[in-house]
C-alpha cells in the first residue's frame, strides 16, 4: 500500500512538473510571435507615413483610439488622421525615418511598446518659394498602448509622440 501511494505521489507530482514547465515556455513563445506582430503593427504605420498615406491606417487602430502629440490632445485615430497628419503630409514631399529602435513587452491581451527614431521632414516647394526650405530634423519618442482584438490582431489603443531638435554633438 505505501508502494502505491508513494507510486501515486510520485507521478502527480512528475504531472504537476509537465504542466508548470509547458506553462512556463508556453507564454515565453506566444509573447515572442506577439512582440512580432506588435512590431509589425509598428511599422505599418510607420511605412504609410514614410508614404504619405493613410489610407488603411485605420485598422491599426481601435475605434476609441487616443492620439497624443507634442502636448497636445488629438482625439481618435481616426480624428488625427482626418484634421491634423493627413493634411499634414500633403504638405510634405518625404518623411523618412531613421536610428528607429522598438522595445515591446507584452502582458496578456495588452502590449506596450516605446519607439526612438529620427526623422527628416521635406517640405514641398510653394510657388512663391526661390528655393527648397530646409528639411525639418527631429529626434523623436513614442509610447503605445496596444490590445489584442477578438480577431486576434494587436490595434493601437493610445499613442503618445514627442520631438524635439537633435543635440549637435560636442
Amino acid at each position: 500500500m505505501k508502494n502505491l501511494f508513494a507510486h501515486a505521489a510520485l507521478t502527480a507530482t512528475l504531472s504537476l512538473t509537465a504542466v508548470a514547465a509547458q506553462a512556463q515556455t508556453a507564454p515565453a513563445a506566444s509573447s515572442a510571435a506577439d512582440e512580432t506582430a506588435v512590431k509589425a503593427v509598428l511599422t505599418k504605420y510607420q511605412q504609410a507615413v514614410q508614404k504619405l498615406d493613410t489610407t488603411g491606417t485605420h485598422r491599426l487602430f481601435t475605434a476609441n483610439s487616443q492620439v497624443f502629440e507634442s502636448g497636445g490632445v488629438e482625439g481618435t485615430y481616426r480624428h488625427y488622421a482626418e484634421h491634423h497628419l493627413g493634411p499634414e503630409l500633403k504638405e510634405f514631399s518625404a518623411f523618412t525615418f531613421s536610428d528607429y529602435k522598438a522595445a515591446v513587452q507584452v502582458d496578456g491581451p495588452y502590449a506596450f511598446a516605446t519607439e526612438t527614431y529620427t526623422y527628416t521632414i521635406n517640405l514641398k516647394k510653394g510657388p512663391q518659394d526661390k528655393e527648397a526650405k530646409a528639411p525639418i530634423v527631429r529626434r523623436g519618442v513614442a509610447t503605445s498602448v496596444l490590445r489584442k482584438n477578438a480577431a486576434g490582431q494587436w490595434q493601437i489603443m493610445s499613442t503618445h509622440s514627442s520631438a524635439r531638435t537633435p543635440r549637435i554633438k560636442k
